[in-house]
């Protein structure tokens, strides 16, 4: 396995829009949460995570005047609570205009966390109107890490010299 810097760039971001009908369950699973406990302001958004057992678990917004804990948050705690190892898959959504759960794409802090659960789970995203699935590897090629936590020494940046 190749661990050198230059490993570590990613190529291109890999979408798929052939969903399975375990996504769409997923997805069901956040929408009907939103559907029976949406507000406008305490709960905006609504999570749902399959574990590596294939069990859904679903998470909700919790929002006050001062903090905001995001519905992915939950939905990985109580999957967790469930002795659940990694996870397999993700999607969180929130209302439209219109008062209907679309699919909206996790935050960066979101990212973060559920890579630490599962690089290779996959996450239902919005790619401009249409739903897909990427792997949170891909999602989030560059993962924050302390330096003693990668298998190479990263290089002081240098500027390019003029030609």
């Amino acid at each position: 396995m190749d661990t050198s810097p230059q490993a570590a760039v990613p190529e291109v971001l890999v979408i798929s829009f052939n969903l399975s009908q375990s996504d769409v369950e997923l997805y069901t699973a956040a929408r009907q949460l939103l559907l029976t406990a949406h507000h406008s302001e305490n709960h905006r958004v609504a999570a749902a995570i399959r574990g590596a057992s294939g069990a859904i678990y679903v998470g909700l917004h919790i929002g006050s005047k001062r903090i905001n804990v995001c519905a992915e948050s939950s939905a990985l705690a109580n999957a967790r609570i469930a002795q659940e190892t990694s996870i397999r898959s993700s999607v969180a959504v929130s209302m439209d205009e219109l008062g209907d759960p679309q699919v909206t794409n996790p935050c960066g802090v979101c990212r973060e966390l559920l890579r630490n659960y599962g690089a290779e789970a996959t996450v239902l995203v919005d790619a401009g109107g249409q739903v897909g699935t990427v792997s949170l590897g891909e999602l989030l090629p560059y993962p924050w890490m302390r330096a003693t936590e990668t298998d190479w020494s990263t290089q002081p940046p240098e500027a390019m010299q003029p030609y």
